[in-house]
């Protein structure tokens, strides 16, 4: 179900993406409205999950300096139903490795992951060593990063510390 935001509710959100340490009070300053307002549409945005909770994004010093993106695709095993199962097992592995920012299904036998490195050569080794060697891969890929058009801050909210 779509939500429907107001252009003040856009706007609060907005600025609270920018900077979520913003006061309300310099909310309702830049954006003419009074506290109370402000107070009041924060508050029901978050009773509505619109807002789940405030974060930071990690600077360039604790950002990975090289981002690619691997689909790995499982080789569909005799009994069918074990799919999902190494499926599972294989998200849940890449989920607990360092270098591996995200980790996301893709159609019934594939996962796509945001890995982080040094540069592309750690990448590439990372991938070597740790993923193709994982049993019944069919396919691996391996997409650089190279630059954002948008989403740039998404290493520095996805890395761990």
């Amino acid at each position: 179900m779509m939500v429907q935001l107001d252009d003040l509710d856009r706007e609060i959100l907005r600025l609270l993406k920018e900077d979520a340490r913003l006061t309300i009070s310099e909310i309702a300053e830049r954006l003419k409205r009074p506290e109370s307002t402000i107070h009041f549409r924060i508050k029901k945005l978050q009773e509505r999950n619109i807002i789940d909770k405030y974060t930071i994004i990690l600077g360039e010093k604790l950002r990975p300096q090289t981002l690619a993106m691997v689909y790995i695709q499982a080789e569909t095993p005799i009994i069918e139903e074990f799919l999902e199962r190494y499926i599972q097992y294989l998200m849940k592995t890449l989920s607990m490795l360092p270098n591996v920012l995200a980790v996301a299904r893709s159609g019934k036998d594939g996962v796509v992951a945001i890995l982080g490195g040094e540069n592309s050569e750690h990448i590439e080794r990372f991938v070597n060593e740790t993923i193709r060697v994982l049993p019944t891969l069919k396919r691996v890929e391996v997409f650089p990063i190279d630059s954002f058009a948008k989403g740039d801050g998404l290493a520095g909210f996805l890395v761990g510390v």
